[in-house]
């Protein structure tokens, strides 16, 4: 029987979902080419990989894997193509608007807008946020009073007759 013990509990990391591939369309979140998306056309070593995003402004160039967030959508691309057939498969698998759907992009859209914000912009947000958490405070407090006030009311009350057959069979124990 084997026993593994870590030194912290959290240090356990799960394996990749998704692997780098020709064809695994990534999202590059360092360097220039920062927030577009890419796809992988052939791997040049354990580190850096040859990407392509003829669809979204990306031109061929060798990219490190640190630099990658790989998606989950791939294109069937054979390894070392043209621009031109990763552009017909692109738009043929509809990339742009599967990866426009997804919870990651919705959320870089939403920094990306949250940057450009200006001060009463911000201000504006801020007093909403503020307004919302007012209105949600209130009705909990409402429902919490409401579900105290229509509680099931605990039923332990003194059984007085127990007590007195209690005192009766003392009292009757002490004559005999």
């Amino acid at each position: 029987m084997v026993i593994l013990f870590l030194s912290n509990p959290h240090s356990f990391q799960q394996p990749p979902k998704h692997f780098i591939e020709v064809g695994r369309v990534a999202f590059i979140h360092k360097g220039p080419e920062k927030g577009k998306i890419c796809t992988v056309v052939d791997i040049i070593d354990q580190n850096r990989a040859l990407v392509d995003g003829p669809e979204s402004g990306v031109k061929r160039q060798p990219m490190a894997f640190k630099s990658l967030r790989l998606t989950r959508f791939k294109v069937k691309i054979p390894h070392g193509t043209s621009s031109k057939v990763i552009s017909k498969a692109w738009s043929k698998d509809d990339v742009n608007k599967k990866f426009a759907e997804t919870d990651f992009a919705k959320r870089v859209a939403a920094m990306e807008k949250r940057k450009t914000l200006t001060d009463y912009e911000r201000f504006k947000v801020y007093k909403l946020k503020q307004r919302v958490n007012k209105l949600v405070k209130s009705k909990f407090e409402r429902l919490r009073a409401k579900a105290k006030r229509e509680a099931p009311k605990p039923s332990i009350t003194p059984k007085k007759t127990d007590k007195k057959k209690k005192k009766k069979r003392v009292k009757k124990d002490k004559k005999k």
